[in-house]
């Protein structure tokens, strides 16, 4: 599991740019708080010699999925949400682990992180409510 400003990261699939070169289908894991995207540790050797490889020959667009084998590599197994599940799920799940940790820097009085999880809780609780306004408004 990855986390990002004490966020647990999301798993998904996305297109990443190298220089000139567009790689779709990239294993990545993006915070749902802050937005930081990073390439799966499972497959950023490959990644970074497949962008090499193709800025070099000049590619404007590849497909890491045709280009690196992947099979036998649960790559999103670890994460806690991905995206292919229901955005407001991911919000929720997103909150209970806050006020999860929330109430264990409570436990230990760090007063520093507790600051950063009520920070995280508010633009967390501001998703949900607009999901929740979309929802609906539909």
């Amino acid at each position: 599991m990855s986390f990002c400003c004490g966020a647990s990261m999301i798993g998904t699939k996305g297109t990443l740019k190298h220089f000139r070169t567009h790689i779709h289908n990239v294993p990545i894991l993006f915070c749902p708080v802050c937005n930081r995207v990073e390439i799966h540790h499972l497959v950023e050797n490959e990644y970074e010699i497949l962008a090499e490889y193709a800025h070099g020959d000049g590619a404007a667009e590849v497909d890491f999925q045709e280009y690196v084998e992947q099979e036998g590599k649960e790559l999103l197994e670890n994460c806690v949400n991905h995206e292919s599940e229901d955005p407001m799920d991911v919000v929720l799940s997103q909150i209970d682990i806050s006020l999860d940790l929330l109430s264990f820097a409570k436990q230990i009085d760090d007063i520093a992180w507790q600051g950063e999880l009520k920070k995280r809780l508010a633009i967390l609780s501001s998703r949900r409510n607009k999901l929740k306004e979309r929802r609906t408004s539909v």
